[in-house]
């Protein structure tokens, strides 16, 4: 007696083949990981795939008097691409040296690869990253419509500066002082016109009894 096969109720629900069998929330519905996955497939973590901030940092490097060693520190600097804000050279109280103050913007691998190649070049005596709380100075030549003298001499008492050329067109104050000093006398000059800016870039000296140049 042969076994009678039973047949599927054409009233009976059909089962949902999509994800039948595998519960749990949709593809959709399940929680994503940050981050990317790299040419080998591994996901990197954005925290740690993120770059470090970029720096604002001051380096003090002592040089010998030999000619063409402003060009090599420069050259190093271009080639390397740092991003250098600002540079100053002159010479020390021993005539034999000068000091070249660098303001640089990087992050701080990049900080230590600019000491570590500066201190490669032969005229580099040594370099020294200054404190956040060095003594940094800057000084700037600002020319404005000279339309308003007398205002434009008591913006520049204003921001400890002088007058140091005037004429029937322009008038020209000297700002010694901070960068956040300098950038915000150009700023309040706006109002009377400004035809030119120079400035020096910073120069900077350990306070107290820091010596300078020491590692």
């Amino acid at each position: 007696m042969s076994e009678e096969v039973p047949h599927p109720n054409p009233d009976s629900e059909a089962p949902d083949h999509e994800g039948a069998g595998m519960p749990g929330p949709g593809p959709n519905e399940r929680p994503h990981p940050d981050g990317r996955r790299n040419e080998q497939g591994i996901r990197i973590d954005p925290e740690v795939a993120a770059e470090p901030p970029v720096e604002r940092v001051t380096l003090s490097a002592l040089v010998k008097n030999d000619p063409g060693v402003l060009a090599r520190v420069s050259g190093l600097f271009s080639r390397r691409q740092f991003n250098i804000e600002s540079l100053t050279v002159g010479p020390i109280e021993d005539g034999e040296h000068s000091r070249i103050t660098l303001v640089v913007e990087e992050h701080a691998p990049g900080v230590e690869q600019v000491k570590k190649q500066l201190r490669k070049l032969v005229p580099v005596v040594s370099v020294h990253e200054l404190e956040p709380e060095a003594m940094e100075r800057e000084l700037a030549l600002i020319k404005v419509d000279g339309e308003a003298p007398d205002r434009i001499g008591a913006v520049a008492e204003m921001y400890g500066g002088k007058t140091v050329d005037a004429s029937r067109e322009t008038v020209t104050v000297e700002v010694t002082g901070s960068q956040q000093k300098v950038e915000g006398a150009i700023e309040t000059f706006e109002q009377f016109g400004v035809r030119e800016v120079c400035r020096t870039g910073a120069a900077a000296l350990e306070r107290g009894g820091l010596t300078t140049e020491q590692e």
